[in-house]
């Protein structure tokens, strides 16, 4: 599957709609600098992509790599009508098995975060309701007609839905069963961050084994639950120090932390600097 962090969302660019007769070839290129996105509505296209064999058969699709050459396997056996598209990104991207653990290295200022995630696309599967994605491919490319600003906005913003329908439709958010309980757990822990950590009651809410919920949450994010939720209730602290003119010892409070010096501990492990120094560096002055 491929990884795209976000953002910025993929782009597209162009795409319309072939048919091959028995017989036909798609054409053999390499490196074109740009994702190609075939949805095959009847027959089949037999691809090849650097030597990896794709056959795209009615009621599928196909994401080939800009950076990989991609020709024919053997021509179509049938007359064959596909739609295709083409779209890049500008942000980071991969190819993997399975979902892995995803961290971004904290924003030097909080005024100026951005929340980055990762999101997920089946390089090839069969689609539950082509129809649906044929429909706003040609939708899509009706709109690729009309050459003004709006529209191309417009044109940017039905792109993102087809790729989420994509995802949808292929089953690309139950590649990974651990994926859904670690999400249910991060949910659970944002949910309850001003309490005490309780591993039982969070399995009993969860129906998984505290265990399990934790091997989960280590696949999908690459922390603890106790990791996670000790850096979610630094970035309330954050919120509070800037925003706020609480005491620092009633924001540890109000943000789970159960002492002061701990959270003065944890702070400046995951801050680089304590509290008091970390609220000045934002406030003019301030009075604790």
């Amino acid at each position: 599957m491929f990884q795209f962090i976000c953002p910025p969302m993929p782009h597209y660019i162009i795409g319309s709609e072939d048919t091959y007769p028995a017989g036909g070839k798609h054409a053999a290129r390499s490196n074109i600098g740009v994702f190609d996105l075939i949805v095959v509505t009847r027959g089949c296209l037999y691809m090849e992509e650097d030597g990896e064999r794709i056959d795209i058969a009615a009621g599928h699709y196909a994401i080939l790599r800009p950076d990989r050459p991609h020709r024919t396997a053997q021509p179509c056996l049938e007359e064959t009508h596909f739609h295709w598209l083409h779209f890049q990104t500008v942000g980071d991207w991969s190819v993997m098995d399975e979902r892995q653990p995803f961290a971004v290295a904290e924003q030097s200022h909080p005024f100026a975060q951005i929340e980055y995630f990762p999101f997920y696309l089946p390089r090839h599967r069969r689609l539950q309701a082509p129809q649906d994605i044929a429909e706003k491919l040609r939708e899509l490319q009706l709109l690729h007609e009309q050459p003004s600003a709006h529209f191309r906005f417009v044109r940017q913003q039905l792109f993102q839905a087809l790729l989420l329908k994509l995802q949808e439709e292929s089953g690309g958010a139950a590649d990974s069963p651990y994926w859904h309980i670690a999400e249910e757990a991060a949910l659970y822990l944002r949910k309850h961050y001003k309490d005490p950590l309780r591993y039982k009651q969070m399995a009993e809410e969860l129906h998984f084994h505290p265990n399990y919920i934790a091997i989960c949450m280590k696949k999908a994010f690459g922390c603890t639950p106790l990791e996670y939720l000790t850096r979610h209730r630094i970035e309330q602290a954050k919120r509070l120090l800037i925003h706020t003119n609480e005491p620092i010892g009633k924001i540890a409070e109000d943000t789970g932390f159960g002492s002061f010096p701990y959270f003065v501990r944890c702070f400046g492990k995951h801050a680089g600097r304590k509290p008091k120094k970390f609220r000045m560096q934002y406030r003019s002055a301030q009075k604790d």
